[in-house]
């Protein structure tokens, strides 16, 4: 299929309707303060993906060093871990490959050549890091822009085969541990990093002729690291920037982003999804059973993050628009909405930066297909799109009060600041009859900020949340607990539980001026 490029109408915010007017645009200017701000974060977070390999290959090199520590008996015991190194450098490559293509496809909604002469790490300030325990969830500064979700596709290169079975790689056998010795089968296997995606080290030295199909594979492929990096520089920022040290944080927001697909568009995110999206997207096709073609429902969906949700909804017939403040989820999101080819096109192997709590390689080492639906082929309603920036800042405005039929909020209210001013917006941009679905825990995320500005977090009770909400003209219509969890690796011997608050609540204009 053919498409149009997703556009970065900067700041400019649209009101909900299927053919948004000129006249119904606000135009939002950046001070030149404001614009060095938005591209150095930007810049910083695509170095922060440019450098994703560099960073993986530096955890493979610990293991080794950790493994040259062992004595010699206990080295010939684990001899198959020198095979598990190499299979890891296979699936960071894989992973890198995707990552590359991701940012070629990325269009800045500015011009990223101006203030260059900066440290992009200078200013760790205009970066906030949200968590939702074991998985970031990045707030980066956004601009207020639309990014237009198409219903077709450009063409991408074809996407690497996943690697051979590991268990196949290392099945113990006494001929094979008395020939593995001391550090031989460690000699070779810390390589530099190689082809991104074509893998010089990966699946070789380690393993004698077991790979050569693999690795014959990969060097058949043109495309090298360095000369993807060259591209994604001359495209978004300089070289240079590319090459700095990426602090570990920004190094933790790729790897979750990583872990979002998974729960947003791979099969094993089902569970997740079924959990946490399925209720919500029952009581909104019970809450509008007559939704109409010509005058479909609207609906908005702050913190969209992949944008999942946000499609799900409007393939059910609403005009749906996702709000997504961090550039991390951004980039992704408009990769896998608008260039995706078909169901499943691409492999990540989302478990591989942890070797905690596995029950077996393989596990950690699986693959998963993504996305498990075509994004241009889910039935969208006309009108869909993603919109960049702060909730706050972006729906405060005046036109888009009283805008929506309803706002769906999974995973968000506990990342805010001020969650009574979320709260308070989402109120106003609702119109009146309007009604509030949520589902999220109340981990809020500035509640051990620890740092020079000392940043405002309120952090209420459920029970307070409530009494806010009804201050603000909601009325409580139905509640009840989710147990769920977020990014979780299924197949892990730990993962973290929630229980998340449903509910949905219905706006009543009348009892809002009153209080």
């Amino acid at each position: 299929m053919t498409a149009a490029a997703v556009r970065f109408e900067s700041h400019r915010l649209t009101h909900p309707s299927t053919s948004p007017p000129p006249e119904s645009m606000v135009e939002r200017r950046y001070t030149e303060e404001e614009e060095a701000l938005e591209i150095k974060s930007l810049r910083r977070i695509i170095a922060a993906y440019a450098n994703y390999q560099d960073a993986a290959e530096r955890d493979v090199e610990r293991y080794e060093r950790s493994f040259k520590m062992l004595p010699t008996a206990h080295k010939k015991l684990l001899f198959h871990l020198g095979l598990k190194y190499q299979s890891l450098r296979w699936c960071i490559s894989m992973n890198a490959s995707f990552i590359m293509k991701m940012l070629e496809a990325f269009e800045p909604p500015f011009d990223m050549s101006q203030y260059v002469d900066d440290d992009v790490h200078a200013h760790p300030s205009i970066l906030h890091d949200h968590s939702h325990m074991d998985c970031t969830h990045s707030s980066e500064r956004g601009d207020c822009s639309i990014i237009a979700i198409s219903r077709s596709n450009l063409s991408l290169d074809e996407q690497h085969d996943s690697p051979k079975e590991y268990t196949k790689r290392h099945e113990p056998s006494r001929e094979t541990d008395n020939n593995k010795g001391g550090e031989d089968h460690m000699a070779g296997c810390s390589q530099p990093v190689g082809n991104m995606g074509m893998s010089q080290g990966a699946g070789i030295a380690c393993n004698g002729d077991k790979n050569t199909g693999a690795a014959a594979y990969f060097q058949d492929k043109d495309v090298s690291a360095s000369s993807a990096i060259e591209n994604v520089a001359l495209r978004h920022c300089t070289a240079s920037s590319l090459k700095l040290n990426v602090p570990p944080i920004d190094v933790d927001k790729v790897r979750c982003i990583v872990r979002n697909i998974v729960r947003d568009w791979g099969d094993e995110g089902q569970k997740e999804r079924d959990e946490c999206y399925k209720p919500i997207l029952e009581e909104l096709n019970r809450l509008f059973p007559n939704r109409s073609d010509q005058r479909p429902p609207s609906c908005l969906v702050p913190g969209a993050g992949l944008g999942r949700l946000a499609l799900d909804i409007s393939s059910l017939g609403f005009v749906s628009q996702g709000n997504e403040f961090s550039y991390y989820m951004l980039i992704c999101s408009n990769f896998i909405l608008n260039h995706t080819q078909e169901a499943n096109e691409w492999s990540i192997y989302p478990w591989i930066h942890s070797n905690c709590n596995s029950l077996s390689d393989n596990d950690q080492l699986r693959p998963v297909s993504f996305p498990d639906i075509h994004p241009s082929s889910a039935g969208i309603t006309e009108g869909f799109s993603m919109c960049a920036g702060d909730f706050v800042e972006v729906y405060s405005e005046e036109s888009q009060e009283s805008a929506w039929d309803a706002v769906v909020t999974c995973f968000f209210l506990d990342t805010a600041h001020n969650i009574v001013e979320y709260i308070e917006i989402i109120s106003k941009v609702l119109k009146d009859g309007g009604v509030w679905i949520n589902l999220g825990p109340l981990l809020y995320h500035f509640a051990d900020s620890y740092g020079p500005d000392d940043d405002m977090s309120i952090e209420l009770s459920l029970e307070d949340v409530k009494k806010v909400a009804y201050h603000y003209g909601f009325t409580m219509e139905v509640e009840k607990m989710i147990e769920t969890t977020y990014t979780a690796n299924m197949k892990a011997m730990m993962q973290n539980r929630y229980r998340a608050a449903f509910w949905t609540m219905r706006k009543d204009a009348s009892r809002s001026k009153a209080c």
